[in-house]
C-alpha cells in the first residue's frame, strides 16, 4: 500500500483513511463510509482481522470472516482500497500510508487511534456523525431477542409474518 500511496500523492490525490471491524454491514456503515469518502479523493479502509476483532469484541466475534467482510467492503462505491491489519489498532498502517485525512466516528471522540501520527505531518482528523440506532451490536441483540422469543429470524416471511420454530 505504501507504493500505491506514493503514486496517489504524485497525482495530487487527497487520501482518506478510516478503519473498523464492519462485522455485519448495515446502513450506518454505509453512511459512515460515504461521509469518509467525501473528505477526499480516495478512501482506504483499514479492516480489523478476525484475530483483532476477537481481541477487541470478544470470542464470539466476528460473525462474518475477514475475507468476506473485505470482499463486501471492496464492492462498495465509496471504498477504493481495503487493507486488513492484524494489530488491535491501525497505528502501524497509518504510519505506512500517511493519509491526508483520518476519519473516525464521533463516538470515538475520546480516543482516535493514530491521531498523533496523522497530525504530526500536517494531516487532519475528522469525526463522522453517527446514524442513530444502527449498530452491529444492536442487530445481534435483536436476533438473540427474536430467538429467545421463539421466532426463527431466518424463517421470516416476506409479508411481515413469522414462523415459530
Amino acid at each position: 500500500m505504501a507504493a500505491e500511496r506514493k503514486r496517489l500523492r504524485k497525482l495530487g490525490k487527497t487520501v482518506v483513511f478510516t478503519n473498523g471491524c464492519f462485522d455485519i454491514l448495515h446502513t450506518g456503515h454505509l453512511d459512515y463510509l460515504q461521509f469518509a469518502r467525501e473528505q477526499g479523493d480516495v478512501l482506504v479502509l483499514g479492516l480489523n482481522s478476525d484475530a483483532s476483532v476477537r481481541r477487541n469484541k470478544g470470542s464470539n466475534r466476528p460473525i462474518v470472516p475477514q475475507a468476506e467482510r473485505a470482499r463486501m467492503l471492496a464492492g462498495l462505491e465509496a471504498v477504493d482500497y481495503v487493507v486488513i491489519f492484524q494489530e488491535d489498532d491501525p497505528k502501524k498502517l497509518l504510519a505506512e500510508i500517511l493519509p491526508d485525512v483520518l476519519v473516525k466516528g464521533e463516538d470515538w471522540r475520546h480516543y482516535v487511534a493514530g491521531r498523533e501520527i496523522v497530525e504530526a505531518y500536517g494531516g487532519r482528523v475528522v469525526l463522522a456523525p453517527l446514524t442513530v440506532g444502527k449498530s452491529t451490536t444492536r442487530i445481534i441483540e435483536k436476533i438473540v431477542e427474536m430467538a429467545a422469543a421463539g421466532v426463527n429470524p431466518v424463517a421470516l416471511k416476506k409479508g411481515g409474518g413469522t414462523d415459530k420454530t
